[in-house]
């Protein structure tokens, strides 16, 4: 299995083309044999930035995606389009391993979050033993959609959650105050380099 997220941070005027782009590959992967989840973000805070989380069998299936005419397209349009180089991050499972998401309600807002954030890496083990725990818990909350942490290929230094809730207030009124999420805060608080709100994204998955 591999599982990439990738940050693309796109020109203002070419903003519609790359989010059309995006959609046409999420349609044309849908039908890949070797994929195994794609969903495609567009930042709430800057709708110039735009996040693709991807879950591939193998690296053959990766490669044949690669190929496809519709990726081709969208990598010619992101060679000018871009503001700087795509993030690619090469994630990597943790313990309790990533599951299915739970099917929403019509009436669930929705509530994403991708949280990239580095830290100090004497903090990795204690981080990584309480995110057992809490992903655990986190998963059986009713407001709790999907839970998963990953680790960074290459980067010891760097853990990625990607979370996603029926409604803001289930993270904020309730998630965030349960003895758990506390214990993790405490940790969390020592082991980030830097502010933690700077490496929060809240964002909207493009499901045209």
């Amino acid at each position: 299995m591999l599982t990439q997220l990738i940050k693309f941070t796109v020109k203002p005027q070419h903003q519609q083309a790359v989010k059309d782009a995006l959609v046409d590959s999420k349609k044309g992967t849908r039908h890949e044999l070797g994929n195994i989840n794609m969903n495609i973000f567009v930042d709430n805070a800057n709708p110039n930035v735009f996040y693709a989380y991807e879950r591939w069998q193998d690296a053959a299936a990766l490669a044949f995606h690669q190929q496809q005419s519709y990726t081709q397209n969208l990598l010619r349009l992101l060679s000018n389009a871009l503001v700087c180089t795509p993030e690619v991050f090469n994630l990597q499972d943790t313990k309790p391993e990533p599951v299915v998401i739970k099917a929403a309600d019509h009436e669930d807002a929705l509530f994403t979050i991708i949280f990239i954030f580095p830290i100090h890496s004497e903090f990795r083990q204690p981080l990584l033993t309480q995110f057992e725990d809490h992903i655990q818990h986190s998963r059986q909350e009713e407001g709790n959609l999907l839970f998963d942490l990953y680790t960074v290929q290459d980067d010891d230094n760097t853990l990625v959650v990607y979370e996603h809730w029926r409604k803001e207030s289930d993270v904020w009124d309730i998630h965030f105050n349960q003895p758990y999420a506390k214990i993790t805060g405490a940790i969390m608080e020592q082991a980030v380099v830097g502010d933690m709100q700077q490496y929060m994204h809240f964002v909207s998955e493009i499901n045209e």
